[in-house]
């Protein structure tokens, strides 16, 4: 007899919103959720490790993946190439796992395509006013890339219309729990 099959989740907002923090407490609550890794052309960065925060690869091969079909989504972003390992994915909802993944509205749209079963919740941010002082707050933005991190959260809030859910993140706590709900009753589905 075949175990039920996982449910695919997927989380998206602009830079600076939160998910990190909101998709870090959704795994320490719901412990049968399982979080794809992506793979990466770009380096990686001194606090990362590999198969935990991303595979890191060259362009060779990730176009060589890309050509294979290996991969669920993937897109460009400031001259680097970022993919959902479909091979990963499948294989968790096979075993009757979810999967959660944390990918742009670019990435979200065409998961949506492909899997159309699959459910997208946009983390959206309080007002404009809050994300700006989010970002300056990271203290890891020059005023130009400032200005094209909220220039970009501006578009891709535009899209939230086309997730099935939104989220606004205000408290921590409320935004959590708020998710967990959703992921409850689409399971119950």
């Amino acid at each position: 007899m075949q175990s039920k099959q996982g449910k695919l989740f997927i989380i998206s907002g602009p830079s600076g919103v939160g998910k990190g923090t909101v998709i870090k407490a959704l795994l320490e609550k719901i412990p049968d959720l399982v979080l794809s890794v992506s793979v990466t052309t770009r380096p990686p960065r001194d606090y990362e490790a590999e198969g935990k925060d991303y595979y890191f690869t060259d362009r060779t091969a990730f176009s060589q993946m890309q050509d294979d079909g290996g991969f669920l989504e993937c897109a460009e972003h400031y001259g680097t190439f970022y993919g959902t390992p479909r091979t990963f994915v499948d294989n968790k909802l096979e075993e009757g796992k979810s999967v959660l993944l944390e990918i742009d509205t670019e990435g979200a749209f065409q998961v949506k395509e492909k899997m159309p079963q699959s459910v997208s919740v946009f983390l959206a941010y309080p007002s404009l006013d809050e994300l700006r002082d989010r970002l300056t707050k990271r203290g890891s933005e020059t005023e130009a890339s400032l200005e094209l991190r909220l220039d970009k959260a501006v578009k891709e809030y535009g899209e939230r219309k086309r997730y099935d859910y939104v989220v606004v993140n205000d408290v921590l706590e409320n935004t959590v729990e708020q998710i967990i709900e959703i992921f409850k009753g689409e399971l119950k589905k």
